[in-house]
């Protein structure tokens, strides 16, 4: 499978403008973002890519007073892990975690020691939103707990549940290549009380949940938060990451309605990461 990588520059920068080009490509089948200096990467199948589309959101006349360029890459399938690897280094958490991929040659002594081969998959430790969460979860109980990994991406953060004690595990993610690679992760790892599906919130497994993790963008969270509310048991915790600081009013206000009270966050670069309770 090829995929699009759509470069996009937003001069001056503002993040939420870059929030707003997420949430609209999102809309047209861009399934990954990655921020970088400026602006953002954005990935699409090749398949469902429109490059009339693009212009028509990216030259909105709400972004007039920007500056808006981007510029397009066809990136074939193959070509990802050279890729990754290029770009790729050891990732280290609070000093008790190390992610790394197994070309990496990493000596230490580290709680929980993650294998990572990314490949398309998105979700290495690298981005503010994942080691946020990580962090969270390094403050919490795992030990024999049901947990649910929403857009698991890699499955790193399936990974480190498992390692941290957790029994029963369900990671779930839309993308095919999520999928595949969170599976070869699981394996790499031998974490073998871990359930992957393919597919959005609606194929979430009705069982209760003692732990949700969720990394994915704002618009998908505000819209799924009552889903996972559903399959979260009583006084169960709900971590959710992938929006910036800006935007945690908003994520309280939505997990308020659905029975979830804030607990703490944390935050990194403007990204920011939260803890709920349910009622």
């Amino acid at each position: 499978m090829n995929y699009f990588e759509v470069e996009i520059t937003i001069n001056p920068y503002s993040s939420e403008i870059s929030e707003i080009i997420v949430a609209e490509l999102s809309e047209v089948g861009f399934e990954s973002f990655v921020d970088i200096e400026n602006g953002l990467q954005a990935y699409i199948q090749e398949k469902l890519f429109d490059n009339e589309i693009l212009k028509v959101i990216l030259e909105a006349e709400k972004y007039a007073t920007y500056k808006i360029g981007f510029s397009i890459k066809n990136i074939p399938a193959q070509n990802w892990n050279a890729l990754w690897e290029s770009n790729f280094d050891p990732m280290f958490i609070s000093d008790q975690i190390v992610v790394k991929a197994p070309f990496h040659n990493i000596h230490g002594s580290f709680k929980y020691e993650i294998l990572i081969e990314p490949k398309m998959s998105f979700g290495t430790g690298h981005h503010e939103t994942t080691s946020l969460v990580m962090e969270l979860m390094l403050g919490m109980n795992f030990a024999d707990k049901t947990v649910l990994d929403m857009g698991c991406g890699t499955g790193i953060l399936a990974i480190l549940a498992s390692k941290m004690g957790a029994s029963n595990i369900t990671a779930i993610d839309f993308d095919e290549w999520a999928y595949n690679n969170s599976l070869e992760n699981f394996e790499r790892n031998q974490c073998k009380h871990i359930k992957a599906i393919m597919g959005t919130a609606e194929v979430i497994p009705y069982m209760q949940n003692e732990i949700i993790l969720a990394n994915i963008n704002k618009n998908v969270l505000l819209n799924d938060i009552k889903e996972y509310s559903k399959v979260l048991k009583s006084n169960g915790l709900l971590i959710l990451s992938g929006f910036y600081l800006d935007d945690v009013i908003d994520i309280e206000a939505e997990a308020k309605n659905n029975l979830l009270l804030f607990q703490n966050k944390k935050s990194k670069n403007n990204w920011a990461a939260c803890i709920f309770k349910k009622q």
